[in-house]
């Protein structure tokens, strides 16, 4: 299955949509925000830019993106406004994900994102920040590799994308083409050593890739805010972000019960997804030289999320729905859908029962040298 070609967030504003099924993504960035914020500063601090370069990178296609880049672009207003009073800071922002994404949900919003800020100006909250000196474009493309030209961001911003990887790790396929893990969609105890191996391969070899090329694209000085999930310790199955991945099996695994999937279908889907643990992302930054780390920081995302009398089983339902769907759709067929998502969260909840779930989140702040 090629990855670039058929991934993507649920687009649309529907009850479906990843823009309806992403506030876990929000509350995480919220409660980071500060520490956002204040990198943004450091930078235009260190940089004293006239023209400020910001790139989020899986910017994906739901309201969290213009939110966070308006907090950015409000925060740096101020704090230029300071240092170089005689010209207004000019933004340059660029959103990116891969070419599927619904872009336009996020085209849409720009008019009234536009509008918020011109009624600060005209309120006479924030005179330095208008539409004139605000630029906004899409970059659809793979940040596995090179994106922008040299040197010409100050500030980068991933959040909740890197544990995606750039393809299923082929070492999970013996010489005959068939997955290693079966009954498994990601990896389990019951899986072979070599599929955490090949999966681990397969990060090193795309993180690496990401820092590389992000370093060309900053400017010295450029600092870069990194939330993707991971794991606490070295074992990969955890009670945490590979315990969902299980219990999607097991949804699977039931529905071949019922006789609504073939096992063959579930023995041959695996998920293009990596928790790394804070060793494994410390020493491949280190390898590679290019950034130094000023954060490596663990947090949970608050569970009290609230939405129309959902369960915090059917909210991750949703959830993960929003995030997998295109790809489970393909492989499975559209039918199993709704069916596979309703036991999905009711396995949750009862797992919720037993013993609490943690998933949990990496922050990184990453400055280059």
């Amino acid at each position: 299955m090629d990855v670039e070609k058929v991934f993507h967030m649920t687009g649309g504003v529907g009850e479906t949509s990843y823009s309806r099924n992403s506030s876990f993504q929000k509350k995480a960035s919220d409660m980071v925000k500060q520490v956002i914020l204040e990198t943004v500063e450091e930078v235009c601090l260190t940089t004293k830019p006239k023209s400020i370069g910001i790139a989020d990178l899986g910017c994906s296609s739901g309201p969290n993106t213009l939110s966070n880049i308006k907090q950015i672009i409000e925060t740096t207003s101020r704090n230029n406004k300071l240092l170089q009073p005689a010209a207004p800071t000019e933004f340059r922002v660029f959103l990116n994900d891969l070419p599927t994404n619904d872009f336009n949900v996020i085209f849409q919003a720009l008019p009234e994102f536009r509008h918020q800020l011109k009624e600060k100006r005209n309120h006479g909250q924030d005179d330095e920040i208008g539409p004139s000196n605000i630029y906004i474009a899409a970059y659809p493309g793979s940040f596995y590799g090179r994106l922008f030209p040299d040197h010409c961001l100050h500030f980068i911003y991933s959040s909740y994308s890197l544990h995606w990887l750039s393809r299923i790790p082929p070492r999970i396929y013996d010489e005959d083409g068939r997955s290693m893990n079966k009954a498994n969609i990601y990896i389990s105890e019951s899986s072979p050593t070599q599929v955490s191996e090949a999966y681990f391969e397969q990060f090193q070899e795309d993180f690496s890739l990401f820092l590389r090329s992000r370093s060309e694209e900053l400017v010295s000085g450029g600092k870069m805010v990194l939330i993707l999930l991971g794991r606490e310790g070295l074992h990969h199955a955890d009670r945490g972000n590979a315990f969902f991945w299980k219990i999607l099996s097991r949804s699977l695994t039931n529905l071949i019960n019922k006789g609504e999937v073939e096992k063959e279908k579930l023995d041959s889907y695996e998920v293009h997804f990596y928790a790394p643990c804070k060793e494994e992302i410390g020493e491949i930054i280190k390898r590679d030289g290019c950034f130094q780390v000023d954060r490596l920081e663990i947090f949970e995302v608050e569970k009290n999320i609230v939405r129309n009398g959902m369960s915090y089983g059917r909210m991750v339902a949703m959830t993960v729905r929003a995030i997998q769907e295109s790809m489970i759709s393909l492989h499975f067929g559209e039918a199993i859908v709704e069916s596979l998502f309703e036991e999905y969260g009711r396995m949750v909840d009862e797992e919720m029962a037993k013993e609490e779930i943690r998933p949990i989140t990496f922050l990184l702040v990453l400055k280059k040298l």
